[in-house]
């Protein structure tokens, strides 16, 4: 019989998949099969989305959020840093730290009270607030392609993120 494994290797969870959508619609349904696996998984996880300006980042935001179950206007948190959003069954905050000068600026927000409620937490430019920032459950990465496609990398960072996606969000 063979001994279980030490815990730090049973909850080692990293990996890295890797995608390509050709266009929007792939964005919609990648987005679609992503909001279904939260909604199985209560909703709790924290996404954090890495890319340049246009690669993408706030549609596939858009997209889920549709998906979640908003039907109002759903803008981009650029200047606002946080738009809020009742969805059924749990909260979901958008935000955007792209105009942080520095880290710092999380704090003076008052923003370490949403990572510390449940619900889903999308942020765009994690890296301006790294330092205040859990671990994401998702990291995902979004690289533009100079057509409508783009090559998309998700870094699984713990184990519920594992569990979002294998529930269904694999292609």
């Amino acid at each position: 019989m063979n001994p279980a494994p030490p815990p730090s290797a049973a909850t080692a969870v990293p990996a890295t998949h890797s995608l390509r959508w050709h266009s929007e619609t792939d964005t919609q349904a990648f987005a679609a099969r992503l909001a279904q696996a939260l909604g199985l998984h209560g909703g709790d996880a924290f996404i954090a989305l890495h890319g340049d300006l246009g690669a993408g980042k706030t549609t596939l935001v858009r997209h889920l959020l549709r998906a979640l179950g908003v039907s109002g206007r759903i803008k981009s948190p650029t200047y606002a840093v946080v738009e809020s959003y009742d969805l059924p069954g749990f909260a979901a905050w958008h935000l955007d730290f792209y105009r942080f000068n520095n880290a710092q600026e999380f704090e003076d927000a008052g923003l370490r009270e949403i990572f510390a409620s449940p619900g889903l937490k999308l942020a765009e430019w994690p890296e301006k607030a790294a330092p205040h920032l859990p671990v994401a459950d998702w990291d995902v990465f979004l690289l533009s392609t100079g057509d409508a496609s783009r090559t998309v990398h998700v870094h699984i960072g713990s184990a519920r993120g594992e569990q979002l996606w294998t529930a269904g969000t694999e292609p």
